[in-house]
């Protein structure tokens, strides 16, 4: 079951941080999907760092949360250690509180999982950066939509400083925030994608369309559609979709999902 708790407050008052341990090579978590890993990825996300992520649209918010949770509990595969999702009360109020069977039928172990619910974005990111500094901890997602002035370049380096410190994976859930200036080292924006359905009209597997919008030092326009086998706790590319190249990034933008892939992800 979720556990609801907090974490002491105690947000960094020292200046910005330098790039962590530059120059060193970089643990990788792999995805599964051989094509973003080794073609785009340089192996997998990096497994000690920050990465953001972005709806495609207002009407995604659980595709978006059920896409980072996932990586999330990816990570945790690793180590066994906990999850830490931090949110405001008011985010709960607006999207309602995770459904435990569902993220349990998707693989996710709840049972090492915290689910924070606090009073404002300070809060949440005081409590996120402790999490994140916590040898305990996997993964931490970290829910803050809108615009937010705490959340600036020094507050992201922080955050990517403490994750390579303590080997842990400090996932940032934007919605519909618009992007700017941050030390991620991947940005990612996120929509449903509609699922297959299995033998017998079963429902399909969760599916999600993803462009990766920037990567430090690395490509960026990378657009697949992805989905979860929690079989193996991995991703796959749509077999539907295999044979097809990850359009560049003069081509507009494809939206994938409706009405019917929300409700999906909702299920989640």
């Amino acid at each position: 079951m979720f556990r609801d708790s907090s974490f002491p407050a105690r947000l960094d008052a020292s200046g910005v941080a330098a790039a962590p341990f530059a120059g060193q090579p970089l643990a990788r978590m792999r995805l599964g999907v051989t094509e973003a890993d080794d073609t785009w990825l340089e192996g997998g996300l990096v497994a000690h760092g920050l990465h953001e992520f972005y709806m495609a649209g207002a009407k995604e918010t659980a595709a978006l949360n059920g896409f980072v949770l996932l990586l999330a509990a990816l990570r945790q595969h690793q180590h066994g250690r906990e999850i830490i999702w931090a949110r405001e009360v008011k985010a709960t109020k607006q999207n309602g509180h995770p459904y435990g069977p569902g993220l349990a039928e998707l693989g996710i172990d709840t049972d090492r999982m915290t689910l924070l619910a606090l009073p404002d974005a300070k809060a949440v990111l005081r409590a996120a950066l402790d999490a994140t500094r916590d040898a305990a901890v996997s993964a931490v997602l970290i829910e803050l939509g809108g615009k937010q002035p705490l959340l600036d370049l020094t507050a992201t380096r922080r955050f990517a400083l403490a994750a390579a410190e303590n080997d842990t994976m400090a996932l940032l859930s934007r919605g519909t925030a618009k992007p700017s200036p941050s030390a991620a080292h991947t940005r990612w924006q996120v929509a449903a994608a509609p699922s297959r359905a299995l033998e017998a009209h079963a429902p399909g597997v969760p599916a999600f369309a993803l462009e990766l919008l920037r990567q430090r030092g690395g490509r960026d326009g990378l657009r697949l559609i992805m989905e979860w086998d929690r079989d193996t706790a991995s991703f796959r590319i749509r077999s539907d979709v295999a044979g097809t190249p990850p359009l560049s990034r003069p081509h507009p933008a494809v939206v994938i999902g409706g009405a019917g892939g929300e409700r999906r992800s909702r299920a989640a």
